[in-house]
């Protein structure tokens, strides 16, 4: 099947005249209505925004790709829209858009569609492919374009073959395999081959896995990229060097990759013991990647809700700690407004949040309706964040069973399990179980946890505060650091603001220290590291505690030790100050909101700054250029 036979002159629009990203979108959708590709052009839309919610699809290089699968779509297809002017639409370089690919793919759809749909967003990873796409007068040349680009493109894929003895694999996956994963990995083939480095790409896309990587591929490969915004089985590669990073990255920066790879700047993957590689080729699904990332999902998807309702609340504070409340004498309207959007509603959704998206980690859709019934009753029921956190477990490991339970019945019924037989038995299970013998024990737990802080005396906040900062410090992003964030949200959740204020604190100070220490020491610090020193301030000032990486990882002994100093002296100093910090996120930009003096918890991000780039600078030697 060629793209052409999914893009045709009823779904092209030559000059759109949308000018911002939702009006680009609907003015899309109307074309493929239009043209009668879609069934139920609202819930399309809304399959549209539930992708773009999870990244943009915005790639970059003036392109947008659009695209969802569901049964909202009454034949698979393809609408193409110009702008010349340029839209913004959130891409991931910061520049406007200017060619629009919306792609409609049915659930249903066979492996031919998807194939092409696929095939379409690797075209576009080829300049000149775009340059005639932007020039073309008619619709009758972009179809020409595109016949002809088909024309030239191998349709096999084959690893790139050089001269190197080094091998990288690498596999992408985005949640709807049908343009980023493909667009991921022609990226970075193209970069191999310009690198002259051996490379094989596995894609996990909408029809399967393709170009799969063998056991034997792996047992010879120096390094592996997983840039993947979904599930893919990971246990096969036990014992090797493995980065792993969202799709998108390997579209916009393939050599920084490919080059990590060959340095094998990566942590050794252990495996969870939860699947097994088949001997030829690599293809179940049944491995996961681990409680880690489970939890990641349901944590990620929570944020926006607790960083929005979070500072919601913080701003009500400006009127007074209970001016939101009517009995008080220090009530205001607006008060009583913010807080109750951002803590009755933002924060209300939270924890179902948070065990909906753990259980679709584990089980796939199947698992949502399981989890956010389950979180909603822990969330209501007075067993908080942990009981959310239990909740989505308890509803994904659910519906894996079921599924096995379900496996052998007739195949005539295979069309009512996700509507009916999943979501009717993992609903009533998962609330049994959290209703009977999961709630009032973890109520309990929680509530002893919060007398037990408020209890604390000062003295035991400061080393509590000394612990967190420091957590924050030692993996920078990792496991550790996500437990302390991930416990600061908690006693946010149960009303107290203190640990997060020394978290935060602790997350801004390692690239701050660092980025301070290659102002200060300039000599021990090379030309890179001193340029990526000017970045870290601004990464330090937003709470991105990620940017102090390369310098731990070129320097470990002498960085992370810095780091973990400063990060527990801010969260120690955060703590004997009182400050509380209703918001989980902000950096810099939530200082003014904090309960507590702001000034002083300034005071306590730049004393731990300072602590980490002088004992950094002093540990460190002089580097020779």
């Amino acid at each position: 099947m060629k793209i052409t036979d999914l893009l045709t002159k009823d779904t092209i629009i030559l000059n759109l005249e949308a000018r911002s990203k939702e009006s680009v979108i609907d003015e899309l959708i109307e074309q493929l209505d239009a043209a009668g590709k879609l069934n139920h052009k609202e819930e399309y839309k809304k399959a549209i925004l539930a992708r773009e919610s999870q990244s943009t699809t915005g790639i970059g290089e003036g392109i947008a790709i659009p695209h969802a699968k569901t049964n909202a779509v009454s034949q698979p297809a393809i609408a193409f829209g110009r702008s010349q002017d340029g839209i913004d639409y959130e891409s991931l370089d910061g520049q406007n858009a200017h060619l629009f690919f919306m792609i409609a793919a049915y659930e249903g759809a066979n492996n031919d569609h998807l194939a092409t749909l696929s095939r379409l967003s690797s075209f576009l990873m080829d300049t000149g492919f775009r340059k005639k796409l932007e020039t073309a007068a008619t619709k009758e040349e972009i179809l020409q374009a595109i016949d002809a680009k088909e024309k030239e493109m191998q349709t096999e894929e084959d690893p790139i073959v050089s001269a190197s003895r080094q091998k990288i694999l690498a596999v992408t996956a985005c949640p709807t395999g049908i343009a980023h994963t493909y667009m991921a990995a022609d990226s970075l083939k193209a970069k191999a081959k310009e690198m002259d480095v051996n490379l094989k790409v596995e894609t996990n896309g909408s029809s399967g896995i393709k170009n799969g990587l063998t056991k034997k591929d792996i047992e010879e490969a120096d390094a592996i990229i997983v840039a993947a915004d979904k599930q893919v089985e990971m246990d096969r590669f036990d014992g090797k060097h493995v980065i792993q990073v969202p799709v998108a990255q390997a579209i916009r920066k393939p050599k920084e990759l490919i080059q990590q790879a060959l340095d094998q700047d990566a942590p050794v993957y252990k495996s969870t013991g939860t699947s097994r590689s088949d001997e030829k080729n690599s293809t179940s699904k049944s491995g996961r990647s681990g409680f880690y990332k489970h939890l990641m999902s349901g944590v990620s998807n929570m944020l926006p809700f607790v960083v929005g309702g979070g500072i919601l609340i913080a701003i009500s504070f400006i009127f007074g700690i209970k001016a939101f409340d009517p009995n008080d004498p220090s009530y205001h309207p607006i008060a009583e407004a913010l807080n109750t959007i951002g803590g009755g509603n933002a924060f209300a959704l939270m924890i179902p949040v948070l065990a909906g998206f753990i259980a679709m980690s584990i089980a796939d859709r199947p698992g949502f309706a399981p989890g956010m019934v389950g979180g909603f009753m822990a969330a209501t029921g007075g067993a908080g964040f942990l009981g959310g956190l239990i909740a989505g477990f308890l509803a994904g490991y659910l519906v894996l069973g079921l599924k096995k339970a379900f496996s052998t019945l007739p195949g005539s019924l295979e069309g009512i399990k996700p509507v009916l037989l999943y979501p009717l038995f993992g609903i009533l299970l998962t609330g049994l179980i959290m209703m009977y013998i999961v709630i009032e024990p973890v109520k309990a737990l929680n509530d002893a946890l919060t007398v037990w802080l408020k209890g604390m005396g000062t003295g035991n906040l400061v080393l509590l505060g000394l612990i967190l900062g420091g957590m924050m410090a030692i993996d920078m992003g990792g496991p550790i650091n996500k437990a302390a964030f991930t416990f600061g949200i908690a006693m946010i959740d149960a009303g107290n603001f203190a640990p997060h204020a020394a978290i935060m604190a602790g997350g801004m100070v390692p690239p701050l220290g660092l980025a301070l220490s290659t102002t200060l020491f300039k000599k021990k610090y090379t030309k890179a590291e001193r340029e990526a020193g000017k970045t870290n301030y601004i990464m330090g000032a937003s709470f991105i505690t990620e940017g102090a990486i390369p310098f731990a990882a070129a320097d470990p002994g002498r960085v992370i030790p810095a780091a973990i100093a400063g990060s527990a002296v801010a969260g120690a100093l955060s703590m004997m100050f009182g400050i509380g910090l209703p918001a989980p996120h902000g950096g810099a930009f939530v200082i003014p909101i904090v309960n507590g003096n702001p000034l002083l918890y300034v005071v306590a991000i730049l004393i731990g700054t300072a602590v980490t780039a002088f004992i950094a600078g002093l540990l460190k030697k002089e580097v020779k250029e």
